[in-house]
């Protein structure tokens, strides 16, 4: 009987340490991913889905956060310029704090500075999907 008792409490030790391996392995990967990180204020995507939400929502702002020479040298068809250097207060072109706004730069090191900057400022639909060098949809650029 006693040997029943220690079998099912090991058991029930084993289930409980599974299902919480299962829950952190979850978790970090959608940290990892930028998927469920409420902390950051914005949400990171790839290109694909960036690409998607730019054909079904018209009224998303696309915003290339490079500078202005590198705007001018090739951009997102349909992006505005804002170089995160010039990220304060509440910029003209984003009036609209619950708009859609897809975020990237060359890289996706800015893109990410901006897209922060942006939800330290009260925007709430920030998606951020890196840099125009790893864009593999070049029909869309200018």
């Amino acid at each position: 009987m006693r040997k029943i008792q220690q079998t099912k409490k090991g058991i029930l030790t084993v289930l409980a340490g599974t299902a919480l391996l299962i829950a952190a392995v979850w978790y970090g990967n959608n940290w990892f991913h930028g998927r469920a990180d409420a902390q950051s204020g914005y949400r990171q995507i790839t290109a694909q889905e960036a690409r998607e939400i730019m054909e079904t929502k018209t009224d998303a702002v696309i915003l290339d956060v490079r500078t202005q020479e590198e705007y001018d040298a090739g951009h997102i068809s349909g992006a505005v310029c804002l170089p995160v250097e010039s990220i304060q207060g509440e910029p003209e072109i984003l009036r609209d704090k619950e708009q859609t706004i897809l975020v990237y730069c060359r890289s996706g090191n800015r893109s990410k500075q901006a897209a922060q900057k942006l939800a330290d400022m009260g925007y709430t639909e920030i998606l951020e999907f890196g840099g125009i060098l790893n864009w593999p949809y070049p029909e869309l650029t200018e």
